[in-house]
């Protein structure tokens, strides 16, 4: 019997691990993440379309360009203020902040930086403007079930 290829319908099971230009190691994932191909899961940086085709055991590499992975870095959503201005809970790398625009629209960002009395929030997504290197272990593939598909299946986002 052949090995199972992944198209639509098929469910897949895989592992991935995401690492900068320069090999640093930025999220792995060595609990399976599950979907149905072809689908409505997005994932990231065009996985599905290099994982078409392929079977269980494969593994495949691929450099995912910001405008396919978390986008390009916006200036915009980068904020500087005085250190006094900032509730103290919110004093350290790291914290989240709730920001909410003038239409009522909230965004949640971080403090990145503390440096000579000032403080750094971002509400860029961490990966946002970087070149990712994603490496995908193919785990099984087979044909999908009806509970594969349901909403409440276990068809996960990566995006």
């Amino acid at each position: 019997m052949s090995a199972q290829v992944i198209k639509p319908g098929k469910f897949v099971s895989l592992t991935y691990s995401i690492a900068d230009t320069d090999g640093n190691l930025l999220e792995q994932n060595d609990i399976p993440v599950s979907y149905v191909h072809g689908g409505d899961t997005e994932l990231i940086g065009g996985m599905d379309r290099a994982v078409a085709g392929k079977a269980a055991g494969d593994t495949i590499e691929m450099r995912v360009p910001p405008e396919d992975g978390f986008g390009p870095h916006d200036p915009s959503l980068t904020f500087v203020d005085d250190i006094e201005n900032v509730p103290p809970q919110f004093r350290r790398v790291g914290a989240e902040v709730q920001m909410q625009n003038e239409a009522g629209e909230a965004k949640t960002f971080q403090v990145t930086r503390l440096e000579d009395g000032k403080l750094t929030v971002d509400g860029n997504h961490p990966l946002a403007g970087k070149t990712l290197i994603v490496r995908v272990k193919i785990l099984e593939v087979r044909d999908a079930t009806m509970e594969d598909m349901s909403p409440s299946g276990s068809g996960c986002t990566l995006n």
